[in-house]
């Protein structure tokens, strides 16, 4: 455990990066870049269609989302310009930092929809389990580096992390915030599993993950009531089962090529949550299946990139980059998963957002610094590879 003490220093020896330009003998990776562009200007029109009728005025949710971007742009750019050790070397700091969110927001959090999960910094709200969750990445990833043979070879070498995330999974849902947990829960494992733990007790850890989710899952009466609408939405399609049942209806009225867009009936006060939580089936009502799988394609892209991403730095032997980006490609990939889930009817109602397109500004900023992190990992990969290339052929 790194004391108080060695975390100053650490602080005392930072030279940051910031505002140095990238080699140019290296390219970034422009598939990557290309998507997340794409699927921000799609989310940003859709965030105006979805609005219009809920703001001070029709763009007033448009403009506030405008600038989200903006800053999660200027932040991805500000995270390229930062090198990877500086995030290994400061990992200790990003949990200390992620907890202390998760427990200032219980205490100082605004409560929004029942729900404690805003710090209100006066000109903006953050979430802190946006932050925490990639917080907890960037620690767990240093982790598995420092530890790497422990966990491969013995039982405490895992359990350790499943401690630290047991933490912060408490303070999540304190607030209470289920859906970050399950989104959190999947990339850790997915982190160590690919980290090399052995089949037989990562199996036992998923049981006892599985179990203990599905127990929390039961310990709340407003859990159990939103299973039972999953379950059966139209058993109370103007009570506990309206929002469901009301995205179900806007799919349904997209049909192929959808009404067009800003034709949407079902945003007209229909359903909540329109522009955050619902974006989707707002989506699919107005640009119809097709547009709903061109958005999932791409976001599909983005996450699997990121796999890819991972994939080839562990190849290259850097390996706390590799884990970093396995995270952030299950956090990403897991929260399409379950906000398209809740969308459509295959999962109990979450309140999470869909990843670069929902309306917020924590999620867009925090989303857009994953992707610059994503980008810094695959360009020091370039630059590694193209210094072996230069010594391989200065020996020949």
């Amino acid at each position: 455990m790194v004391s108080l003490q060695n975390i100053f220093r650490r602080f005392s020896d930072f030279r940051p990066t910031w505002g140095q330009p990238l080699k140019n003998d290296a390219e970034l990776d422009f598939w990557l870049l290309g998507a997340t562009l794409a699927v921000l200007s799609l989310g940003l029109v859709m965030v105006a269609s979805a609005s219009t009728e809920i703001g001070s005025t029709p763009l007033y949710y448009a403009i506030r989302q405008a600038i989200y971007v903006a800053a999660g742009l200027i932040a991805m750019i500000v995270v390229m310009t930062i090198e990877l050790q500086e995030w290994q070397r400061f990992s200790t700091v990003s949990l200390l930092v992620s907890i202390a969110l998760l427990v200032i927001v219980l205490f100082m959090g605004r409560e929004i929809n029942g729900s404690v999960r805003w710090i209100n910094l006066g000109f903006f709200n953050l979430q802190a389990s946006e932050v925490a969750k990639l917080g907890m990445v960037v620690y767990i990833a240093a982790y598995l580096v420092r530890r790497r043979d422990e966990v491969r070879s013995q039982w405490w070498g895992f359990i350790k992390p499943m401690l630290v995330l047991g933490g912060a999974a408490a303070l999540l849902l304190a607030e209470p915030d289920f859906g970050a947990v399950v989104v959190l829960l999947v990339a850790v494992l997915g982190m160590i599993f690919l980290a090399g733990v052995p089949l037989m007790q990562y199996l036992v850890l998923m049981v006892v993950c599985v179990v203990g989710v599905i127990g929390i899952l039961l310990t709340q009466a407003y859990r159990i009531e939103r299973l039972k609408t999953y379950l059966d939405p139209w058993a109370d399609q103007f009570g506990s089962g309206y929002q469901l049942t009301q995205s179900l209806i806007a799919f349904g009225k997209g049909e192929w090529l959808g009404q067009g867009l800003g034709n949407s009936i079902q945003k007209l006060f229909y359903l909540p949550e329109a522009h955050t939580d619902f974006v989707l089936a707002v989506l699919a009502e107005e640009l119809g299946l097709v547009g709903s799988l061109v958005l999932l394609v791409m976001l599909m892209f983005i996450s699997l990139r990121a796999l890819s991403i991972g994939h080839l730095a562990e190849r290259a032997g850097q390996f706390f980059a590799a884990y970093v980006a396995y995270g952030i490609s299950f956090l990403i990939g897991g929260q399409v998963v379950v906000n398209i889930g809740v969308n459509i009817g295959l999962l109990p109602t979450k309140g999470l957002t869909l990843p670069f397109v929902s309306y917020g500004g924590s999620s867009m900023v925090m989303n857009c610094l994953a992707i610059g992190l994503l980008l810094r990992i695959d360009y020091e990969r370039r630059c590694l590879m193209k210094q072996k290339q230069r010594r391989e052929a200065s020996n020949d």
